[in-house]
């Protein structure tokens, strides 16, 4: 019998049409053969199904939805939203109420990946290496000269809970800071000021089930833009991910194994993203996604490619995990 999957997509944050081609790319991946496929676009707390052009509103109650066939309650939610409320934790709790299996990690693990700071903060007392950072909330004082004293220039600005590059700044100037202070602000009621580092950028894309592990080809970012901001990541031409990273094999390895030591610690679940920065022979954590883009920009259908494996049959092994476990 086929499981009643939902690709849950939209969401409120900034990141809405990349959740939509998301959710798109995934449905084209997926095997009709043993799912019926259903997109939930999800939009300033109205929930809708897309069926033949027409909008049917979702009951929360037991996660259903009335079709011309009757009633469909969906067996797995498959979550492509990106940033609020799909990569913070809030669907995450909504499905371990209602007791629906679901693609991502669990709502305890989504909130704190999703808080930048909190996240590197929890990693630093594993030994995992990350860049200098300030912290800051919305209407606190704080003396950009103090900030510069700490963590010298050029430094990153970024609001402290998003993706996609959204907010972020480089700073290499007080001015400049100030106002990548301001613009992070306007995303984002906290903020995280990161010291620079120079290296390499690779992702390092994996899943881990309770049988296997798989840990994906890193993906090198070569950016044309000062760093890989949204324009370099959205925009064709602005930068070059390349398929298997051009670094050693020795330090392929240690990228891989800082990933699946991450994924570990902070007991994620399903298809994750880690990025580095390499620096001299160490690679230093810039961020974990948890609910990384799927479509046709996005790296890690390129990375699942270069594995040997199609997209399609990695969320197959997913789905198997979530569906034959009590981790909803």
């Amino acid at each position: 019998m086929r499981k009643n999957i939902a690709i849950i997509a939209g969401g409120d944050s900034s990141e809405y049409q990349i959740s939509i081609n998301s959710a798109k790319e995934i449905t084209s991946l997926l095997n009709l053969e043993k799912y019926n496929i259903y997109t939930v676009i999800i939009r300033q707390g109205k929930w809708i199904v897309k069926q033949e052009g027409i909008d049917t509103p979702v009951d929360k109650n037991d996660f259903s939805f009335q079709s011309a066939r009757g009633k469909i309650i969906f067996d797995v939610a498959l979550i492509a939203i990106h940033g609020t409320p799909g990569e913070d934790g809030k669907l995450q709790g909504y499905f371990e109420l209602i007791n629906i299996p679901y693609t991502s990690c669990d709502s305890f693990t989504s909130a704190l990946t999703f808080n930048k700071f909190a996240c590197k903060s929890f990693l630093k007392e594993f030994g995992i290496p990350t860049a200098k950072s300030v912290f800051l909330r919305k209407e606190e004082a704080y003396e950009t000269s103090e900030i510069i004293k700490k963590l010298s220039l050029p430094c990153f600005v970024k609001p402290n809970n998003s993706g996609s590059s959204f907010g972020i700044s480089k700073a290499t100037n007080e001015d400049e800071l100030r106002k990548g202070i301001s613009d992070a602000f306007s995303e984002d009621d906290e903020v995280i000021i990161e010291s620079f580092i120079e290296g390499v950028e690779v992702s390092s894309g994996l899943l881990i089930t309770s049988k296997e592990t798989h840990i994906f080809p890193l993906t090198e970012i070569v950016t044309k833009n000062d760093f890989f901001d949204y324009e370099a990541k959205y925009t064709e031409g602005k930068s070059e991910e390349i398929t298997p990273a051009r670094i050693n094999k020795t330090m392929q390895e240690k990228c891989k194994k800082y990933s699946a030591e991450i994924y570990s610690r902070l007991g994620c679940r399903g298809i994750v993203r880690i990025d580095y920065i390499i620096s001299g022979n160490i690679p230093y954590f810039l961020e974990i996604n948890t609910v990384p883009g799927m479509s046709a920009e996005s790296i890690i259908p390129k990375q699942i490619s270069a594995y040997g494996y199609k997209t399609g049959d990695i969320f197959d092994l997913v789905i198997e995990e979530i569906s034959g476990s009590n981790l909803h």
